[in-house]
């Protein structure tokens, strides 16, 4: 059991200042939160850290955005790799918590249609893993 009382492995945080991801995982779902910045220069904690996860065909990955206050085309790029990825091993990378910013970014760009978009983290884990 860990320090949270949980059973699950402690989690991993990697960042620079400006932009830091969170590795946990709740009810054998791998969720990666993510706070800050994600642009060219803080984008790479998050690229390693998603290929640590659909490389190992992992499964079902949950990247909570609600900590995000900014993310540009290299983010979105980093996120749309990994879908492919996880894809291509019988996984998934759904989304949850997009702030307006964030959204907005993801609604202009088309790239809401192509991941699965929760309200929030706890509304995503409650689901199951589409089929």
């Amino acid at each position: 059991m860990n320090a949270s009382g949980t059973g699950e492995p402690p989690e991993e945080a990697s960042g620079d200042g400006r932009f830091a991801v969170r590795e946990g995982s709740r009810g054998g779902v791998v969720v990666l939160s993510l706070a800050g910045e994600l642009d060219h220069d803080t984008a790479e904690p998050l690229r390693e850290a998603l290929a640590r996860h659909t490389g190992t065909g992992a499964g079902r990955v949950l990247v909570d955005l609600s900590g995000l206050t900014f993310c540009d085309s290299t983010g979105l790029n980093v996120l749309l790799h990994a879908r492919l990825a996880a894809h291509d091993t019988g996984g998934s990378i759904e989304l949850a918590g997009l702030r307006p910013p964030v959204a907005r970014m993801f609604e202009i760009t088309g790239a809401h249609t192509v991941f699965r978009v929760h309200a929030g983290l706890d509304e995503a884990l409650a689901r199951e893993r589409p089929a």
